[in-house]
């Protein structure tokens, strides 16, 4: 009999004020989850409730370990649930140095289990502030004061780590200097991370699962590759639409500086020397980034061109285009992608579901 995987099991319902929530869902035990939506749709609400912070009737269950579950009026108060939380604005101590403030979190952890990628040292490496370490508070940028505030939560040895929008304070240069740390944790703890955000982009670079939020319920939730790609939901109709694959480095053609990554059903080549044989990276493709023709083309410029079958096709982008879903593979068995396109290329081509294409890709971006 096969033994079940573990995974945390999230329910709330009730009423705050004239807001109402009602959602049900589960995450996996390890990487990062996203709760994306709008402002107001419940994301920080639930995340309260996770933490203990406020109480709606329903439960709360981190493997083994139950947190919450109002049918046997069991509630574990917030000071002894073994979590991280890390705010909007970096709640760091300001009488502490930033050594002090991390110490304060290993303090705080007591005896809980510990393991080698959440001692002192590992911590500050990850989050590159071993630099800060003798610096009061009140002399750090805001995204130096944010990497802080994670050091302290992680350093807490949490059995989860909830972060509500913790880039929403930033200016676009910081968050752009703070992301690469954050992939650094997804990519090096065995820790499973709930995301408050309401920007698409910050989900695409960091989430494996997504939980999409509509006016306190849940639209949908799993993996984000396969709800990024789902025509009943509003992803693919967002004028930056985009789909994220994960990819492998399959070889560096040094002559040219390119590398080729193989992705599900097929190999995709990009600009400059991304990693050695065998990393994974992830890479995102904008639906604007991608046309369709129904023969491989041939003297173009476009490297990647890239046999598909089409596997959906919504018309409700708008009055002059059609959003596409199209699956990589002579037999559409590889990973999916979209597109936006006119009516009129439409047209022209007959394209319909099942129709064999090639899908022209014209850029690919690297994001972790």
């Amino acid at each position: 009999m096969r033994e079940s995987v573990p995974q945390i099991s999230t329910a709330f319902a009730g009423t705050l004020g004239s807001f109402s929530l009602d959602v049900a869902f589960k995450m996996p035990m390890r990487g990062i989850t996203a709760l994306f939506g709008p402002s107001g749709c419940g994301k920080t609400t639930i995340l309260r409730c996770m933490a203990g912070l406020q109480h709606l009737p329903g439960h709360f269950i981190v493997g083994d370990q139950v947190w919450q579950d109002s049918a046997r009026s069991v509630f574990v108060r917030t000071h002894e649930r073994p979590l991280g939380y890390v705010f909007q604005e970096a709640s760091i101590f300001q009488h502490l140095n930033v050594r002090q403030n991390l110490l304060y979190g290993a303090k705080r952890a007591g005896n809980a289990p510990t393991s080698d990628a959440l001692d002192f040292d590992a911590i500050v490496e990850l989050l590159g502030i071993g630099q800060l370490l003798e610096r009061s508070p009140v002399a750090l940028s805001g995204g130096e004061r944010q990497r802080v505030s994670v050091g302290r939560a992680l350093l807490s040895r949490p059995r989860i780590l909830l972060m509500d929008e913790p880039l929403s304070a930033l200016d676009r240069m910081t968050k752009e200097e703070i992301l690469p740390y954050f992939e650094r944790l997804h990519q090096s703890l065995a820790l499973p991370v709930v995301y408050v955000s309401h920007d698409i982009g910050e989900v695409a670079r960091l989430a494996d699962t997504l939980v999409l939020l509509s006016k306190g319920r849940v639209m949908a939730s799993g993996p984000l590759e396969v709800l990024q790609t789902d025509p009943s939901l509003p992803l693919i109709a967002a004028p930056d639409a985009a789909v994220m694959l994960e990819g492998r480095v399959e070889s560096i053609d040094e002559t040219y500086a390119l590398t080729t990554f193989s992705v599900a059903g097929g190999a995709l080549v990009m600009p400059g020397r991304q990693g050695a044989p065998g990393a994974e990276r992830r890479l995102r493709i904008a639906a604007s980034d991608v046309s369709f023709t129904l023969t491989a083309a041939s003297d173009t410029t476009i490297l990647n061109c890239l046999p598909a079958r089409i596997v959906s096709i919504d018309g409700a982008a708008n009055e002059a285009q059609v959003n596409i879903i199209a699956a990589l593979g002579a037999d559409g068995s590889g990973a999916r992608i979209a597109a936006r396109i006119t009516r009129k290329s439409q047209a022209a081509l007959g394209l319909a579901p099942g129709t064999p294409v090639f899908a022209q890709i014209k850029s690919v971006a690297l994001m972790r």
